[in-house]
């Protein structure tokens, strides 16, 4: 997993006066590339990483090797162990973490436990495609998770206006390509999309946790109940072999091949969360698929047609 090798590409940089991308990529069996963006994530997040270019350049540590945690300020650690969080599944790095946590001074502690709780990196999208992305206001929304601090949201959800609301945050979690905000409020625990998200204000008070709450557990839960509602419904259709790479882009995991036809077309079953939302997402691809069933998707395609011939009238050389 990717917080396994940034916390073992931080230890072996603390052994070294300077690295370079070659020498990390030897010793963590991976690509000069992901080597890279490791090193360039760890300076991202706040860790004192920084690089130097030319004949002896490569990857230092601000201050020279050190050989434990101890020299990394608060903000830094609470940074390392964000990126390196409940996300973190495997046995062998929760004991690392572990272990990193008794090495630190007594009063960075708590900071760094608090972070490692903090953020979760859910790798794939609705449509099990790794993505990953970022939001405006990611930064301070880390900060209130880890202090554990109240805020006053701005949000705007989906086709209502702006408002403000006091929420407690909890945690973060990268999914689908959108980061999430997931926060108790006065009607109980909620997600919050960060591209949605308008303001931040720190309130100064303290979050209040809800008994026994666990972020993986929670985002868990959240994930199934939306899945259930993107995957409620199923079109079948079939397509001429041409369509197929197009669909596979599309829908992704929520394209099934069936059987090759005797006509050369390819029948298929899409997933969506309703027969009119999958038909009007095939529509773009005109008589190359034909929907089959349910009625309601056909039906959902008739008046696409109509509505469109009304527009736009038919094409010169029809």
């Amino acid at each position: 997993m990717r917080a396994d090798r940034l916390v073992a590409t931080l230890l072996f940089l603390q052994t070294r006066t300077r690295v370079t991308v070659a020498e990390v990529a030897a010793e963590l069996e991976v690509s000069p590339r992901t080597a890279r963006r490791d090193l360039e994530a760890l300076a991202t997040a706040g860790i004192p990483v920084y690089s130097q270019r030319g004949r002896g350049g490569g990857w230092s540590l601000v201050g020279g090797a050190r050989t434990d945690l101890t020299g990394l300020t608060a903000e830094e650690t609470r940074a390392l162990f964000l990126l390196a969080g409940p996300s973190s599944t495997t046995p062998e790095l929760r004991t690392a973490l572990r272990k990193l946590v008794r090495a630190l001074p007594a009063p960075l502690r708590a900071g760094a436990e608090a972070a490692s709780q903090a953020g979760l990196n859910d790798g794939t999208n609705w449509s099990r495609a790794d993505a990953t992305a970022t939001g405006p206001h990611l930064d301070a929304l880390r900060r209130a998770v880890v202090d554990g601090i109240q805020v006053r949201l701005g949000y705007a959800g989906p086709g209502k206006p702006a408002g403000v609301r006091t929420v407690h945050p909890l945690g973060l979690v990268a999914k689908a390509g959108h980061d999430y905000l997931v926060a108790e409020t006065e009607r109980g625990l909620r997600t919050f999309r960060l591209s949605r998200v308008t303001s931040v204000e720190v309130t100064g008070e303290p979050v209040v946790r809800p008994p026994g709450f666990d972020l993986p557990t929670v985002w868990r839960s959240f994930a199934a109940r939306l899945e259930e509602r993107l995957y409620a419904a199923t079109v079948r259709a079939r397509a001429e072999p041409g369509a197929m790479a197009i669909l596979e882009r599309l829908f992704d995991g929520r394209l099934r091949i069936g059987p090759v036809l005797p006509d050369g077309w390819t029948e298929i079953r899409v997933d969506g969360p309703t027969p009119e939302v999958i038909a009007t997402q095939l529509a773009g691809l005109g008589a190359r698929v034909e929907v089959l069933d349910p009625p309601e998707a056909r039906e959902r395609l008739a008046r696409l047609a109509v509505e469109l011939a009304g527009v736009y009238g038919p094409p010169a050389s029809f």
